[in-house]
């Protein structure tokens, strides 16, 4: 995410055994046949699902005793009333035997649930789901759970981290967020960890545009509605799906023979914000070149106008961008941050939120490097700049540790690229792009952790980084000016 200035901040088998009658040849009587015996599997234990991963920022979030595959969310939305009708079909596994799952949704009424096909009871606790099927899940088996509901949407209050998630705006609604937002609009487990994959059905009134995740697949209109799909076949985060319904300038292209959509709200005149989108492909080749190959199917982004869209945002393979980004022109950098997050956050996703440093930090310093590549900068020259000028907070801050609070601030985003260049220094530039392009590829479409990536960095630059690491992401005072190690 980039913030504006003023936004800083199986089934169960049963073992039968049988002994075998011998007969013998002697003159002896036979002995009876043993009696087949039967060696009982032991009674399953059904258990409550857990109401949260186990995040330590954010306990909460998420849910526990599955992993989901695959969400289809068919979606209505009549921006006149402000009212969302939806079914969620949600494909999962079973890691635990429970008698109970949970799902994130915030606001809405559920009107009916099926697991299976079977009718499943279903409760309410704030933001949880609670979802009884007929019968227990048994650990590893697959199962299938529909949900129908209906309601008007609202984003969730965060006094700390702002609020996130489905807003009604003048000509539809932008659903978007982070670090939660998806658990307003359709039921989610809603964290990073459990990445899936989607498929999206949006039903508006003809004239509106609706713009989601992934490759385009189309529209069909009847009785004055018009359905858009999407498809995001990469397994996703949650809180990168997103949903913007109004009017848009809508261009459309190929590129490396996957589809370019990219829209710009009609609020604002054709101009930079036009520019920079098209100007997609041209960045995102550019980070290919020094990331590895672009991960996902598709490419655009959204340009929207909303005072409560102060910000930029990471949605996969289509980022959405504030049109305040665009006012002083066509500003690619912003477009490099969010188009490096394809790489650094989304492909590779965190497994947990404290390392956020692995999402914002290499977002960063992809705008150094664009900055670079453009010959507007350099970035030792952007490294210099902040280290002779960040405020002390920074450095106060531990951008590997920065806390809930601070989950947002300078430290992760401006430390967090500074931690980067630290690096490049210490294990020259062959190493640190090797580095670069490795973790993105040993951990395409999976989840991460800053543990991970440090012993990634030793392994392939051969070079102990503790007292670098410690400095860098873990201390609270000003590190030394970086060295060749």
């Amino acid at each position: 995410m980039r913030v504006t200035r003023r936004g800083l901040r199986v089934g169960a088998g049963l073992l039968v055994t049988g002994a075998l009658a011998l007969s013998g040849c002697d003159s002896a009587a036979p002995e009876a046949a043993p009696s087949p015996s039967t060696s009982p599997t032991p009674a399953r234990t059904f258990t409550a699902g857990a109401a949260g991963v186990g995040d330590d920022y954010f306990p909460s979030y998420g849910n526990g005793g599955y992993d989901v595959g695959r969400y289809t969310i068919k979606v209505r939305y009549d921006p006149a009333k402000d009212q969302l009708t939806g079914t969620a079909t949600v494909q999962a596994t079973a890691t635990a035997d429970l008698s109970t799952f949970n799902l994130d949704l915030a606001g809405l009424t559920v009107e009916r649930v099926t697991v299976d096909g079977a009718p499943a009871t279903h409760t309410r606790v704030k933001n949880e789901l609670v979802i009884k099927p007929a019968a227990g899940l048994i650990n590893g088996n697959g199962f299938v759970a529909e949900i129908a509901y209906a309601g008007v949407p609202k984003p969730l209050k965060n006094e700390v981290l702002g609020d996130g998630g489905f807003v009604h705006t003048s000509d539809g609604a932008i659903a978007l967020g982070q670090p939660e937002s998806a658990s307003t609009w359709f039921p989610v487990n809603d964290h990073p960890s459990d990445k899936a994959s989607y498929d999206f059905e949006i039903t508006v009134p003809d004239g509106l545009t609706a713009v989601s995740n992934g490759v385009p697949g189309g529209k069909t209109s009847k009785g004055g509605w018009t359905t858009w799909k999407w498809s995001e076949k990469s397994p996703m985060a949650s809180y990168l799906s997103t949903l913007v319904i109004g009017k848009f300038r809508v261009t459309t292209g190929e590129h490396r023979g996957r589809p370019v959509y990219s829209a710009v709200t009609t609020k604002l005149a054709k101009g930079p914000a036009d520019t920079a989108m098209a100007q997609t492909v041209t960045v995102a080749d550019y980070l290919e070149s020094v990331f590895g190959p672009y991960p996902f199917d598709a490419y655009g982004g959204v340009v929207v106008s909303d005072s409560r869209i102060g910000y930029a945002l990471e949605t996969q393979s289509r980022p959405v961008y504030s049109g305040g980004f665009f006012r002083q022109g066509a500003n690619t950098g912003v477009v490099a941050h969010e188009l490096a997050h394809q790489w650094f956050g989304d492909s590779v996703a965190l497994a947990r939120w404290e390392d956020i440093w692995l999402n914002e930090g290499f977002a960063t310093y992809a705008e150094w490097l664009w900055a670079e590549h453009t010959k507007e900068s350099t970035a030792k020259a952007e490294f210099d700049k902040r280290y002779d000028a960040v405020p002390s907070v920074v450095w106060r801050t531990p951008p590997g540790k920065p806390g809930v609070k601070d989950l947002f601030s300078q430290s992760v985003y401006q430390r967090g690229g500074m931690t980067l260049h630290a690096l490049r220094v210490a294990v020259g530039d062959k190493a640190f792009f090797e580095i670069v392009k490795t973790w993105a590829a040993d951990k395409r479409n999976g989840t991460a952790t800053t543990a991970e990536f440090v012993a990634l960095a030793e392994r392939v630059s051969g070079k102990q980084l503790d007292a670098l690491v410690d400095a860098w992401l873990y201390g609270t005072k000003k590190p030394a000016r970086p060295k060749p190690l």
